[in-house]
């Protein structure tokens, strides 16, 4: 039996706006390989979020408690920078399609070149995520849809409070 090795650390950044079922199942994939995960909730000011960055990391929380080894930060500035704060070996990245692997790849090299000892692992989703994003989900709530099926509960709910129209 080969000896034992220890847990490594890896980074999962997004912005998770929202978070949805194919987030988590990159996150139990991702514990499993490396033991302690860490994922980073970004502030992308090119980005026109529903939910602002701290309720973004509660829904997140609320969507990974009880999964050993994951918590949950905001990232503040760059993915190298919250790498050596934390300690983080690895960058997991989640490519669905050519154009998301094209874009993960270039800024795998740039963080590389800015963090020679990180490495980035890009993981395909399971195939019954392969169609989830998190724009999907932004869609479908904002125009009165049932995303339920594409999130977590704790989400799909905090989508109904943010989309639901209000009554007099």
């Amino acid at each position: 039996m080969p000896p034992h090795t220890p847990a490594r650390h890896a980074l999962f950044p997004g912005t998770f706006d929202p978070f949805t079922l194919g987030h988590l199942d990159l996150v139990t994939r991702t514990q499993a390989l490396f033991g302690h995960v860490t994922l980073g909730v970004a502030r992308n000011p090119e980005k026109q979020c529903v939910f602002s960055a701290e309720e973004r990391a509660e829904l997140v929380r609320g969507a990974v408690r009880g999964i050993a080894g994951v918590e949950v930060v905001l990232i503040p500035g760059l993915v190298v920078q919250a790498c050596e704060d934390l300690g983080a070996e690895v960058i997991v990245r989640g490519v669905r399609s050519g154009t998301d692997f094209d874009f993960e790849v270039q800024m795998a090299h740039t963080n590389k070149a800015l963090l020679p000892r990180i490495e980035t692992v890009l993981l395909a989703p399971s195939p019954q995520h392969a169609h989830v994003s998190s724009t999907l989900v932004r869609q479908i709530a904002s125009l009165g849809g049932d995303a339920s099926a594409l999130v977590p509960e704790n989400v799909a709910r905090a989508l109904h409070a943010r989309f639901s129209p209000r009554r007099s």
